[in-house]
C-alpha cells in the first residue's frame, strides 16, 4: 500500500536521498525543509519537479512552522501515514568548550525539533489509529564518545522519546523506530554543512594536545573505517523504505544500519532490551 510520508530536513544528505528513494517507490512524499524561497530554493525546485514529491516549508525549531506544515499536509492529503525525523545538526569539540547557548541550539534542532513534530502529528495519527514515526539517531544510541557529547546527548534524548512513547502509543496502532546510523559521507560529516561546534575558543585552547591528539586519532579512525567499508548513504534511504513497507506490528524499536560496527550495535541493543525486561519484571510491571 502506498503511503503519505513527511520527511524533515530534505535539502541535503539522508533527507534528500530518502525523499527521492521513497518517491521512486511510488509513495507520496512531503519533502519538508526550511528556506524553500531562500537558501534552499534551488533544491526545493529540484525536488518539486520529481513525481510524487511535494515540497513544504518547515523549520523544526519553530512551533508555528511545524504546526503549520503538519496542518497544511493534513488539509491537502487527509492523513500522514509516516513521519521521518531526519533534520539534525552535528557538532564536535571539548564539552567544557561549549557555551550553554550553543548546547541549547543543538537540542533545539535535534531534540525539541523531534518533540515538536511528534506533538504536531500524533493527534491525527491517534484519530486514525495508525502511524509510523522514524527517527534518525546515532551510533548504538546507548554509549557516548568524547568530543561529541552535546550532539550525542541530543540524539540519545530522542532514543528516550522513542523507547518510552512506544508503550503509550501502542493502543492507537502507532509505531516508532530509531535508526542508529553510524558514520556516512554526508554533508553533516564532510564539513559542507555547518555544525554547532564548541564555541568557547579560550577554553578549548587550554586543553592543547590533550584534546587535539585524541580528537585527530578518533577522526582518522572514523573516516578511515567509513572509507574502508564504503559506507553509502543510500543504505539509510533503503532502510527507511524497508521500514515503511514492513508489515505493521513487525517493526523493531531500533533498526541499526552501521556496517562498521560489525554487529556489535545489534548485540548492544539486544542486551539492553534483555536487561530492561528483567528490570521491569523485578519491579512487577510489563512494558
Amino acid at each position: 500500500m502506498k503511503k503519505t510520508i513527511l520527511i524533515t530536513g530534505t535539502s541535503t544528505g539522508f533527507g534528500k536521498l530518502t525523499a527521492i528513494t521513497l518517491s521512486k517507490a511510488g509513495h507520496t512524499v512531503i519533502a519538508a525543509m526550511r528556506g524553500t524561497t531562500g537558501k534552499n530554493e534551488a533544491v526545493a525546485k529540484e525536488l518539486s519537479t520529481l513525481p510524487n514529491i511535494d515540497v513544504i516549508e518547515l523549520d523544526v525549531t519553530s512551533d508555528d512552522s511545524v504546526n503549520q506544515a503538519i496542518q497544511q499536509t493534513l488539509a491537502k492529503y487527509g492523513h500522514i501515514d509516516v513521519l521521518v525525523n531526519n533534520a539534525g545538526v552535528s557538532g564536535f569539540g571539548i564539552t567544557e568548550g561549549y557555551s550553554i547557548d550553543q548546547v541549547k541550539s543543538m537540542f533545539d534542532v535535534n531534540f525539541y525539533g523531534v518533540l515538536r513534530t511528534y506533538k504536531a502529528v500524533l493527534p491525527a495519527m491517534r484519530a486514525a489509529k495508525n502511524g509510523l514515526i522514524i527517527n534518525l539517531t546515532t551510533g548504538a544510541s546507548g554509549f557516548a564518545l568524547p568530543f561529541m557529547v552535546p550532539y550525542m546527548a541530543s540524539k540519545f534524548a530522542v532514543e528516550t522519546i522513542a523507547e518510552g512513547i512506544q508503550s503509550e502509543l501502542k493502543p492507537y496502532g502507532i509505531e516508532n523506530v530509531t535508526i542508529p546510523s553510524g558514520v556516512y559521507p554526508t554533508e553533516m560529516v564532510n564539513g559542507t554543512k555547518a555544525g554547532l561546534n564548541a564555541d568557547l575558543g579560550d577554553i578549548v585552547a587550554t586543553y592543547g594536545e590533550n584534546a587535539t591528539e585524541p580528537f585527530n586519532q578518533m577522526g582518522s579512525a572514523l573516516f578511515g573505517k567509513m572509507a574502508e567499508y564504503k559506507m553509502n548513504p543510500q543504505t539509510i534511504a533503503d532502510g527507511i523504505l524497508a521500514l515503511v513497507e514492513m508489515e505493521k506490528g513487525t517493526r523493531p524499536l531500533r533498526f541499526p544500519l552501521d556496517a562498521v560496527a560489525q554487529g556489535t550495535d545489534r548485540e548492544f541493543i539486544q542486551a539492553r532490551a534483555d536487561i530492561k525486561a528483567k528490570w521491569a519484571k523485578n519491579y512487577g510491571f510489563k512494558l
